[in-house]
């Protein structure tokens, strides 16, 4: 206890001194900035506000992505260049083509069933009349982490050996329609498939609140015109109401996307990344803080850098389409 102590005592007073260096600096700034008048004051105001951001940014991104980007073209000790070696190990191990290949399967079928799901039930939800209730319940997951929810999910996912009963939710369903229960987490691929459950049962009430709002905001004068005209059900979602909340859809699909690229909570908690089941984040941290090789680990943080920078700029262009159309 008081080794423990006597180590943190000194990296408390360094993060004082830090916090009151920085509000030191601060109120300098600050008070240059009340002394200012005529020309000076606008130039002044801009390094007010835009400086300690631009620092801020530069200390937390900018200068740690550089890092990454050169530890990535080196040995597992961070000093021996070793070129595109780990980028070659990224694309022509076996295993890690395992692991690209099941992150491609979560971009592909996560982002689609969820914000399918979403939008099929804020459909729904908008045409009753106490909706409140039901979103709540259906977005409370929301508030939950991933590693919560993982917790939450193993206990349906439990199996019992022997004659013991089985506790799980899922087995003891099967075994009561007639089946055979099994260790769900080891079955390859529906271990996969299983914990993408997981996500999408988190994040299936955020893509129905967002396209609950979008749908609400089409122009009721827009909706009774085209029921005049004989529109109704699908014919009316198809022409009407998904055209008119396409951007908030496509939007709600990015972001899903991207959630499932970084996917790390769920395979870390319920797998370890272990019986066919890693992905690249996952990946990444075995390979740092594991394996200790910063090399690998830092190519793994490009690569999964560059699957998620085309989704950001796709996700851009298509507001500015938006925008531009209004």
């Amino acid at each position: 206890m008081s080794t423990i102590l006597s180590t943190s005592g000194p990296k408390f007073a360094q993060v004082l001194i830090a916090v009151f260096g920085f509000l030191a600096i601060m109120s300098v700034i600050f008070w240059i900035a009340g002394r200012a008048n005529g020309r000076k004051v606008k130039p002044i105001a801009n390094v007010v506000f835009l400086g300690p951001a631009v620092v801020l940014l530069m200390l937390g991104l900018i200068v740690p992505a550089f890092q990454t980007i050169i530890f990535s073209f080196k040995g597992e000790d961070s000093i021996k260049w070793v070129g595109l070696s780990n980028y070659d190990w990224i694309f022509t191990d076996p295993d890690m083509r395992k692991v690209l290949f099941n992150t491609f399967l979560w971009m592909l079928f996560v982002p689609i069933f969820t914000t399918l799901l979403g939008l099929t039930l804020a459909i729904f939800m908008d045409r009753m009349k106490r909706e409140s209730v039901p979103k709540s319940l259906i977005f409370m997951p929301m508030a939950i982490s991933f590693v919560g929810a993982s917790i939450i999910w193993r206990f349906v996912y439990n199996y019992s050996n022997g004659f013991k009963p089985q506790v799980g939710l899922l087995s003891a369903v099967v075994k009561t329609v007639g089946g055979h229960p099994q260790n769900w987490l080891l079955e390859k691929p529906l271990n996969t498939f299983l914990l993408m459950v997981i996500f999408i049962w988190v994040q299936t009430g955020f893509a129905m609140v967002i396209l609950s709002a979008a749908i609400k905001a089409v122009p009721a004068d827009i909706v009774e015109a085209s029921a005049l005209d004989g529109a109704s059900g699908f014919r009316l979602f198809r022409f009407i109401t998904f055209p008119s909340v396409r951007s908030t859809f496509i939007v709600v699909l990015a972001t899903q996307v991207v959630g499932a690229l970084k996917i790390f909570d769920v395979v870390r908690t319920m797998t370890g990344g272990n019986f066919g089941t890693n992905v690249i984040a996952n990946e990444m941290y075995s390979q740092i803080f594991v394996q200790f090789n910063q090399g690998k680990g830092a190519a793994l943080a490009i690569v999964l850098f560059l699957l998620v920078v085309p989704v950001l700029i796709f996700n851009m262009r298509n507001l500015r389409l938006e925008r531009s159309e209004r």
